[in-house]
């Protein structure tokens, strides 16, 4: 009997691959059973254009040189994972589409329009968006939705700190909470939300989920959720320690999307909590 022959590694890309979290991603790849680095991806004119991603991640080379033609990546790519900013990640979401392959978004700050635009490049390609993609965050939504739905008559209150460079407020992963609290609710978190508390400002709505932002040093992202009533009050939270949490999630979620139909998902797919 002839041994089972082993499963082809799914061949990856990693755009913005010379930040942080890029080169983070090219880290989790390399040690990931089952994934390779296939392509890294720069912007036009980055001084690592033609270096080797795995020796600027640190990790020694690994044969895949950085380049700005993300469409000749994509060609010849699985999957692509995308931590970027919004402008650029609705062009390589329509570059997906064309290549139909798996597209990975953990872009935050992306708004109507660029949601509309992914949204639209998912009838082509396996697009799995979110927030955040750590298992404990994700988790955490679902507990927030229920804690929501039980505790009808508590006011919610998200507070979010991250690192001084964090460009966009409230988080991804704050709007996330939110939006699982609204869904507990049964309401619209755009129509529900309070962002800015300045001056008199009368007393706390009814029915409201209030927001708050903190930034400084390095802290890669503490998110915390307070439900008030009288006599009590309840925190669910989560401390982020390492970006790592993030890239293991994103690479299991190119994985879990290989040979999908095409679609929008979301972390809570991949992990089986959406329910």
């Amino acid at each position: 009997m002839s041994a089972e022959q082993p499963a082809t590694p799914m061949k990856l890309a990693v755009v913005g691959a010379a930040g942080r979290m890029g080169q983070t991603l090219i880290r989790v790849i390399r040690d990931t059973p089952g994934a390779v680095l296939a392509g890294a991806i720069e912007r036009p004119g980055s001084p690592h254009i033609g270096r080797d991603a795995g020796e600027l991640a640190g990790v020694g080379r690994l044969d895949v040189s950085i380049t700005s033609d993300a469409l000749s990546v994509f060609t010849g790519v699985e999957g692509v994972l995308d931590f970027t900013a919004p402008a650029a990640t609705v062009e390589f979401s329509e570059l997906a589409a064309q290549a139909r392959i798996v597209h990975v978004i953990g872009t935050t700050g992306c708004s109507a329009e660029d949601d509309a635009k992914i949204h639209a490049a998912a009838r082509h390609a396996v697009v799995i968006k979110s927030g955040n993609m750590s298992l404990g965050v994700n988790l955490l939504g679902v507990l927030v939705k229920q804690a929501a739905r039980a505790l009808g008559d508590f006011d919610i209150e998200i507070l979010e700190m991250h690192h001084k460079h964090k460009v966009d407020a409230p988080s991804g992963t704050a709007l996330l909470l939110g939006e699982a609290a609204a869904a507990g609710r049964d309401i619209g978190l755009g129509q529900h939300s309070v962002r800015v508390r300045d001056g008199h400002t009368g007393p706390r709505e009814d029915g409201t989920i209030g927001f708050a932002t903190l930034r400084g040093g390095s802290v890669v992202g503490d998110h915390s959720v307070i439900l008030a009533g009288q006599g009590e009050r309840i925190t669910l939270s989560h401390h982020a320690e390492d970006r790592t949490i993030f890239a293991r999630g994103a690479v299991r979620a190119a994985l879990w999307g290989k040979g999908r139909k095409p679609g929008l998902y979301s972390m809570l797919d991949v992990l089986g909590l959406n329910q």
